[in-house]
């Protein structure tokens, strides 16, 4: 069956539909040799490109698939790197079709949890500010932490994009005794660039150590090896597709193959 190109597309996991559409409209994307147009129907059987590279299209819907991804510092988030450095996506599971899309990002420095997926839909809900999705980190801080910064940090800091806050910042174990370096948990629910580093620096503070331990309703864990991944399992599918209003989507994953680490 035939399907809007932007539904087609992001089904199988290119891109978001906002980002399929304005590709559209830059004249990214072809089909049958022809510039595409946004909502003009496609199916397997169309020649589609994205760059000139083509797209592999199935003839079933694919089902919804998440990784959970433990990134190590010095990782990139990027599919290629012009020095050649280490990517997130270089020994992802193979897809029948379409593409892994990360959601979100972290930047190099920062370790923890990354989820990956074969959905566009998916991934754009999950990092859209208007369906709140939490975020929690462990962060190691050198520097003091008075009463008055840690007040300031969860009411509101002017940063260079706009105001910002954590929604909650608790103080964990301090690893120094009364030494400087200090742990606390803090959540938020967006994802701008280094916002939880540019938070604690607005203050005076060094972020030394930076992990998200959390996204939406799934947690990192302790199961997977630095580098490694695993796939969902179906209750923490369903509980992150809940959290987006996406539970009408789910089309139950075949058995995979032992999680590759």
């Amino acid at each position: 069956m035939s399907d809007r190109i932007q539904k087609v597309l992001a089904s199988a996991g290119v891109a978001s539909r906002r980002h399929i559409e304005q590709w559209i409209a830059e004249g990214r994307i072809t089909v049958n040799g022809r510039p595409a147009e946004i909502g003009q129907k496609i199916d397997h059987n169309d020649r589609v490109r994205v760059d000139g590279k083509p797209v592999r299209l199935s003839r079933k819907t694919e089902a919804i698939r998440v990784l959970l991804y433990r990134k190590r510092v010095g990782e990139l988030v990027t599919r290629e790197d012009p020095e050649g450095r280490r990517t997130v996506f270089r020994k992802l599971p193979e897809l029948e079709s379409g593409r892994w899309i990360a959601v979100g990002r972290l930047d190099i420095n920062t370790s923890g949890l990354l989820l990956l997926t074969n959905h566009g839909e998916l991934a754009r809900r999950l990092t859209h500010p208007s369906f709140e999705i939490s975020r929690e980190y462990a962060v190691r801080v050198l520097g003091e932490m008075t009463e008055e910064i840690a007040e300031r940090l969860v009411n509101g800091v002017e940063l260079d994009d706009g105001l910002a806050h954590f929604d909650t910042l608790e103080a964990g174990e301090n690893e120094d005794g009364d030494g400087a370096n200090q742990w606390y948990r803090v959540t938020l629910r967006e994802g701008r660039n280094r916002e939880v580093r540019r938070l604690f620096e607005s203050q005076g503070l060094q972020v030394s150590r930076l992990i998200r331990v959390s996204y939406g309703p799934i947690e990192l864990g302790r199961g997977i090896k630095t580098g490694g991944c695993r796939e969902a399992t179906p209750a923490e599918l369903k509980a992150l597709l809940k959290a987006v209003g996406l539970e009408e989507a789910v089309t139950a994953p075949e058995k995979r193959r032992p999680r590759r680490d």
